[in-house]
């Protein structure tokens, strides 16, 4: 007998659906008016499905084939993979409309949490991680812009709602972070190495900041221990929680080029993620013991200002 509080028992959320429709087309660099030409739809109908206003299963189907993604996964059934750091960070900002809480290992630290200098440097980094002679570099730079801009409304959106957020720091990405710089490859000039690693050293100085001012609604707690290699995040909304696991990262070595993300709500994955984030919870260092500690690192491992 299936358990009933598996995923694929639970009521099928339309809004949910016209989400992922939106985060797969913006994920392709597809357009609107593209996607409904190719669907033998108007651009009104498209708008109508991304606010999850679709009820015939031949359109999700035609719309899962043009977009390349299955039919269950377009739905919502069990598992939702993301094969494109536009399209997670996407889904990111709409689970983030609706969550009351975020937790989560990030690499270095929670963008939400980031100052505003970070932005200013971010699409300089996003940018310069493309490969030389990548193919379709122009396709890539559309990519980073129009990343760069779901970030920023995830940020803008975060402080105005302010939802309740526990960040998880591993010191061993902080120190990385602080040795290499807020750098997209290793092979630039070491004069501009050592000015990103200014603006490293300078994103750390804000997290022991918000540390040390402890604002309302923020957790940050800096995790000694090995942790693993992929971030994840959970999303605890009013009447389901969603988990988020995914190999893109930005800071230093940025990946948002290569890389399956997944998003699921089933109830073992989400336990076994809940128990790893507890556990490093109440391992790590918090409030002035984690400022204290990572001053300490700032002094060994950061450039001097």
């Amino acid at each position: 007998m299936a358990d009933n509080k598996s995923p694929l028992n639970a009521p099928i959320r339309f809004s949910d659906i016209g989400a992922r429709l939106r985060a797969y087309r913006i994920g392709q660099g597809i357009a609107p008016e593209t996607l409904a030409s190719r669907l033998g739809i108007s651009r009104a109908a498209l708008y109508r499905a991304e606010k999850g206003q679709i009820r015939k299963i031949e359109m999700l189907t035609s719309i899962a084939d043009e977009l390349g993604v299955s039919l269950p996964s377009l739905m919502g059934v069990g598992v939702e993979y993301v094969s494109t750091a536009t399209a997670f960070f996407e889904r990111m900002r709409q689970l983030e409309t609706e969550c009351q809480q975020i937790i989560g290992l990030f690499s270095p630290v929670s963008y939400l949490l980031t100052s505003d200098k970070y932005d200013s440097v971010l699409e300089e980094v996003l940018s310069e991680s493309i490969p030389d002679g990548a193919s379709a570099s122009h396709e890539a730079s559309q990519t980073v812009e129009a990343l760069l801009d779901i970030l920023k409304a995830r940020k803008t959106a975060f402080r105005q709602r302010r939802p309740l957020i526990v960040s998880l720091i591993a010191t061993a990405d902080l120190e990385r972070f602080l040795l290499h710089g807020l750098i997209g490859r290793h092979d630039l000039p070491q004069n501009l190495i050592d000015e990103r690693r200014v603006k490293a050293r300078r994103e750390a100085e804000h997290i022991i900041k918000t540390l040390r001012d402890q604002p309302i609604g923020v957790q940050i707690g800096v995790v000694r221990e090995p942790v693993p290699a992929t971030s994840f995040q959970i999303f605890r909304q009013a009447d389901r929680s969603v988990l988020a696991i995914s190999p893109f990262r930005l800071g230093e070595q940025p990946n948002i080029r290569v890389g399956v993300a997944l998003i699921t709500s089933a109830p073992e994955a989400m336990q076994l993620h809940e128990d790893i984030a507890a556990r490093l919870w109440d391992e790590a260092l918090k409030g002035a013991d984690a400022a204290d500690y990572l001053e300490a690192m700032v002094r060994k491992y950061g450039i001097s200002t």
